[in-house]
């Protein structure tokens, strides 16, 4: 992990201001329509993530709670309107972060540094989120929202808690979903191959070592069966090809957060209850987390900081917020139950 990583601001970020977008940067369309809008967010050396929310979030005037802002995992973007309306619907302003080279910022960037270009999800240094995550607060903050809590899932879960360590005294609260805290493998795996890894990714970082599993995807989409509308080419079945250079890095990243960090805001650690087979098709896909092991997830969280909720939702899904009705809801109630009993102490003693 870079000294980025551990609390110094990344390079051409300073900690107080974040990354500054341009000033010709525009809200825009987006592709989910309606009255959904997105912006580039312009980031030292060229890259380019995107911010995405309603164009009117809350009704003018209209005193709000800490706005959201979401984080997606590995091979995902933001889709989920549920999850958007959910928090609307109790008053939470909702926006939404792509990161470079995911969703609707796949080859938006120059081929920077620190950029992936025309290979999505590849980065070889996961402090260099730390940019948009500041440039995505510093626009919020612009449109008035003083108080932010990041909601962020699996490989999302892992950047936005190395980043809010980094960060003390921005965040409200910090939600995560399924986060992903370890491999969900044998001991031989997570040590041996680990050092494996680390040594091709220092000189071969493009070399694929591995790739996602397909029945989880194609429990979910609806072209397979599944529930769910999303664009393929942003969050394909059979993922993104799992490289060495990035690979070592969150291993690095989840050694890091194994050593302990000191978020300072409140934490909700969710995740479902049992751990399903992660290889295979099985009933269990979208009823279990088929993805990570939730005892790596439970035994990890108490390395977040000194303020830790630890929930487990039965029935829940990787994702949970992708979870089978009415387990999904009861995700979200949860989520939100939590939020506004913490937050009028979290949000004072923060100012």
């Amino acid at each position: 992990m870079t000294d980025e990583a551990r609390g110094a601001p990344p390079s051409g970020v300073s900690a107080a201001d974040g990354a500054a977008p341009t000033d010709d940067a525009v809200w825009r369309p987006d592709v989910l329509g309606n009255d959904w809008i997105c912006r580039d967010l312009t980031l030292p050396a060229g890259a380019v993530a995107t911010l995405v929310r309603r164009r009117r979030t809350l009704d003018a005037g209209t005193p709000s709670k800490p706005a959201i802002l979401y984080l997606h995992g590995f091979a995902d973007y933001f889709f989920q309107v549920h999850v958007a309306d959910a928090f609307e619907a109790d008053g939470y302003p909702f926006h939404a972060l792509d990161l470079r080279g995911y969703g609707r910022s796949i080859g938006r960037g120059t081929g920077a540094p620190g950029d992936p270009g025309d290979d999505p999800n590849y980065v070889t240094d996961l402090s260099v989120y730390a940019q948009e995550l500041d440039a995505a607060l510093q626009v919020m903050q612009t449109e008035g929202h003083e108080d932010v809590v990041v909601v962020a899932h699996s490989a999302g879960g892992l950047i936005a808690s190395l980043w809010a360590h980094a960060r003390p005294g921005r965040l409200a609260a910090l939600v995560l979903n399924s986060p992903w805290f370890d491999l969900n493998s044998h001991w031989f795996d997570r040590v041996i191959s680990t050092r494996a890894v680390g040594a091709l990714g220092k000189v071969a970082p493009k070399v694929p070592v591995g790739a996602l599993g397909q029945d989880y995807g194609r429990a979910l989409h609806r072209t397979t069966g599944g529930e769910w509308d999303y664009d393929l080419a942003w969050k394909p079945i059979e993922g993104f090809p799992v490289r060495a250079g990035w690979l070592r890095e969150i291993r690095r990243g989840q050694a890091h957060l194994m050593r302990g960090l000191s978020i300072s805001c409140p934490v909700l650690v969710t995740a479902s209850a049992r751990t399903g087979a992660h290889q295979g098709w099985h009933a269990e896909l979208l009823t279990t987390d088929s993805v990570l092991d939730v005892r790596h997830i439970r035994s990890r969280a108490s390395k977040l900081g000194p303020d830790v909720t630890q929930i487990a939702v039965d029935g829940g899904a990787h994702d949970l917020a992708l979870s089978p009705e009415p387990t999904r809801s009861v995700y979200l109630r949860t989520v939100l139950g939590w939020l506004d009993a913490r937050l009028p102490t979290a949000v004072s003693e923060s100012r």
